[in-house]
């Protein structure tokens, strides 16, 4: 007689931006002045077509990556997000799935306390951004998929459309700071507003409660 394997270790994913830091490009927007910027996954469901249209936008004005770096680095997480990651790592690994690029996340890493992140990676030539590289297409479904396989037990959060297959393939999912048409669309993922809920939610997700 066969019996089924149970996950033996925990593994909470999180998006980043919305969730631990700010909308990137939502403060570039607000530096520069072009509205246009402040469109992200909370209202365009298909990345690549995101990515393209604020590439158009970079070419357009003449901007640079080191206008968009100057403003990253004055971003810090949001009010209560370090010690809600140090309480996730105490308890458990933790690895942040993001849309975002290496190299606006490296500042954000070090202000977390160096989590790990799996996310894209950005082509810049002459201090322009020209093209992006995804690491894989819809790469936070495949993650969580992949952390399933090697008989781990996934929970995970997140605040976009590009979140939600990630939380459908963990074994809980869960909305954090999601915009009212996100969280009308998905009504299965508990929508939470709090870092002490989503903590909580977690690892009573984690136990398997």
């Amino acid at each position: 007689m066969s019996i089924a394997r149970q996950p033996s270790q925990n593994l909470v994913c999180l998006d980043l931006e919305g969730v631990l830091v700010p909308e990137i490009w939502v403060a570039v927007a607000e530096r520069t002045g072009l509205p246009e910027l402040r469109r992200t996954t909370r209202e365009e469901p298909d990345y690549d077509k995101l990515m393209r249209y604020r590439i158009d936008i970079l070419d357009r004005e003449g901007l640079t990556m080191s206008l968009i770096e100057d403003v990253i680095g004055g971003l810090d997480p949001l009010p209560g997000a370090v010690d809600f990651v140090a309480a996730i790592r105490e308890r458990t690994q933790l690895v942040i799935l993001s849309d975002t690029f290496e190299q606006f996340a490296r500042p954000l890493m070090r202000k977390l306390g160096l989590p790990t992140i799996l996310c894209h990676r950005l082509l810049v030539s002459d201090d322009r951004i020209v093209d992006f590289e995804l690491r894989q297409e819809n790469q936070k479904q495949k993650a969580v998929e992949a952390f399933r396989s090697l008989n781990l037990r996934v929970v995970a959060a997140g605040d976009s459309y590009n979140d939600t297959t990630m939380l459908a393939a963990a074994h809980a999912g869960f909305l954090f700071h999601a915009p009212t048409n996100v969280i009308a669309e998905f009504p299965q993922f508990p929508a939470l507003d709090t870092y002490e809920e989503l903590l909580h939610s977690l690892m009573n997700a984690l136990d398997g409660h």
